[in-house]
């Protein structure tokens, strides 16, 4: 496997000790004005706060609380993912402040209930805010939904309640608490507030991936064909028009169910963002879809944690937006993988159904050999690594590994103190990308092998990668669904321990994502 190169272009790179708030204010260590004007600095108390935009210090001010946590949960053994006494979806995956959004809700018996809207975020450590309470609800049983063609399970249940997003919602990850009266049992619903204006940082959420992995009610999820529970072929479609199961796959995380992947992937980075106070908005992969132009309004774009599932839109939207000056962090695994085709349901709201169509990037016999089905397609798509900067679609593509330093030079490394062979324990997993691309100037910063189980390789290679754009902008792929659990342990996180087990917080992580954020901003002033 080819390896590195050069070190991709930048511009005043990050580097010596963490800089105070003194320091920075009197500008130190070549960070000009324009610069300081756009970033949050990592410090150790994750105190100090300088940024253009005071959106998010002032937001995770207010009062906190950890109410937002589920506490009483409980799965239909029989179905195995849902539960019944109290489930719901949200009508939209992302929508503005003055926009309209409706929650669906089914309790069976038949139950008022409550719900509790919050904020999730830092706040003092609370990570989440209380904004609203709907309810109670009446509370009734709703149909099941057929099964359609291409086994699509599409609710059309009624509407227990409409709200009005107010103009003084911050853009963020919102969560609806379910909670039925009858025995106070719990779930989530799940949307993002999105907004229009300048940020220095995008958030997209892998929700079009939280929805491929949904199995309600029982096995309906992208990879039930009807037979095989991993099915990686065509002719399934799945909805957002449907409650969020508990999480099917690596771990048993109850206590996430009705909120997809965000809680398991995601949510440490955005409680580690939002602490710094570092100037962030969210959205959703249907955002990335349907409005490219959204994507120039921030200096840098990030992908978070199971990222798999894009439209050819959103590879394209992507590819244009870093050709224009993007720049894009991949802090995901497995992310650009399986292409879908987002459309309409039957009442018209756009971008609520879709099928896997084809993979990104050319036949991988190997990969053919492992998923058989996966020769059904046309592989007639893009090749991932060439907006990614590695393969993602690559045999055996599960696996864990510790995140070893192969660029002990590189920028990132800056303040690291990192040597070349220095190994973060556990922290590649349980997908990651491999086969750095062809592009000139790409580097691989940290590379090594994969294993089933401790001792155990399984002769993968994973290789985190960064490349230079044509704006003097940058592609770093961290090559891992796990990063995120480097930076932080919010309340609730469940730690995952497969293939390898991370170690969560690492000083060293935080660091190299501070070095990261921050050159997004100095590379690219406003």
């Amino acid at each position: 496997m080819k390896s590195s190169a050069k070190t991709p272009h930048r511009r005043h790179p990050p580097t010596g000790p963490v800089l105070s708030r003194r320091d920075l204010l009197k500008g130190a260590a070549s960070l000009t004005a324009a610069a300081l004007s756009g970033c949050a600095p990592f410090t150790d108390n994750f105190a100090s706060l300088i940024g253009r935009s005071d959106h998010i210090r002032r937001e995770n001010e207010k009062p906190g609380t950890r109410d937002w946590l589920l506490t009483n949960t409980r799965i239909d053994p029989v179905t195995k993912y849902r539960s019944p006494w109290i489930e719901g979806y949200a009508s939209r995956t992302s929508v503005r402040a003055g926009e309209r959004i409706s929650f669906h809700v089914s309790t069976n018996p038949a139950s008022p209930f409550t719900l509790d809207i919050y904020r999730l975020g830092y706040y003092r450590g609370a990570g989440g805010r209380r904004v609203t309470s709907l309810g109670p609800c009446r509370g009734e049983i709703q149909p099941d939904p057929p099964v359609g063609p291409n086994r699509l399970r599409d609710c059309a249940w009624s509407p227990c309640a409409t709200l009005t997003i107010p103009e003084d919602w911050l853009s963020g990850v919102y969560v609806g608490k379910l909670t039925a009266a009858r025995e106070q049992l719990q779930s989530y619903v799940i949307f993002i507030v999105r907004d229009d204006r300048r940020a220095d940082f995008i958030f997209q959420c892998s929700d079009t991936t939280w929805q491929a992995y949904n199995r309600w009610p029982d096995q309906y999820a992208l990879y039930d064909g009807g037979q095989d529970p991993w099915y990686c072929g065509p002719g399934v479609d799945v909805s957002f028009n449907r409650p969020y199961g508990k999480y099917c796959q690596i771990l048993d995380a109850p206590l996430s169910t009705g909120s997809g992947e965000w809680f398991l992937w995601e949510f440490p980075l955005a409680y580690w963002m939002e602490a710094q106070g570092y100037d962030v908005t969210y959205i959703s992969n249907s955002d990335t879809h349907a409005d490219p132009h959204g994507l120039r309004r921030a200096k840098g774009f990030l992908s978070v944690g199971h990222d798999e599932y894009y439209s050819l839109e959103m590879y394209q939207n992507l590819q244009v937006a870093i050709a224009d000056g993007l720049n894009v962090a991949f802090l995901s695994g497995n992310a650009i993988c399986g292409r879908i085709d987002p459309r309409p349901n039957p009442t018209g709201a756009p971008q609520r159904i879709y099928g896997r169509v084809d993979y990104f990037g050319p036949r991988d016999e190997a990969m053919l050999k492992r998923f058989p089905t996966m020769a059904k397609f046309p592989y007639q798509s893009p090749p991932e690594d060439q907006v990614l900067g590695a393969r993602s679609n690559v045999a055996p593509c599960t696996g864990g590994a510790d995140w070893i330093c192969s660029l002990p030079t590189h920028w990132v490394y800056a303040g690291t103190e990192m040597k070349l062979g220095d190994r973060i324990p556990g922290l590649i997993g349980w997908e990651y990308h491999g086969e750095p691309a062809p592009i000139p100037g790409l580097a691989v910063v940290a590379t090594g092998t994969t294993q089933d189980a401790p001792a155990q390789p399984n002769g993968g290679v994973y290789a985190a990668t960064f490349y230079p754009g044509p704006k003097g902008n940058f592609v770093f792929n961290a090559s891992t669904c796990w990063w995120a659990d480097g930076l932080s342990a919010p309340p609730g996180y469940v730690r995952p321990s497969v293939y390898t087990t991370p170690r969560g917080p690492d000083r060293r992580v935080q660091r190299m994502t501070a070095n990261l954020l921050d050159q997004i901003c100095v590379g690219r002033p406003a």
